[in-house]
């Protein structure tokens, strides 16, 4: 399952009013670490496929968002639950690091 592409339009949708927790990346093109993290996020999307939604954010496009959240450096990964935010990872981390810090290992 590829990662679904949130945007102002969908976030509360996707994200908000999931059924499942939601891994949310929030990244910008310009952004190396971003680059790295970013087939990180695809196989996670892959192997929790059904278990926890996997989206990508960009910041530039979506700034009220990024905003909202506090996003004040890219690469930020964050997991919600319910409809808010239970953990967040700032920075590039590899992917069992990652897990942990979302509290998904």
């Amino acid at each position: 399952m590829a990662e679904v592409i949130l945007t102002n339009d969908n976030f509360e949708a996707e994200v908000l009013n999931s059924d499942i927790p939601v891994i949310v990346d929030f990244f910008a093109t310009w952004c190396g670490p971003c680059k790295m993290l970013a087939p990180i996020i695809e196989e996670l999307s892959e192997e929790l496929a059904g278990k926890v939604k996997v989206c990508k954010l960009d910041i530039d496009e979506n700034r009220k968002l990024a905003l909202k959240y506090y996003v004040a450096s890219v690469p930020t990964v964050a997991l919600f639950k319910d409809g808010k935010p239970a953990a967040v990872s700032i920075g590039f981390r590899p992917k069992e690091d990652l897990l942990e810090a979302l509290g998904l290992a």
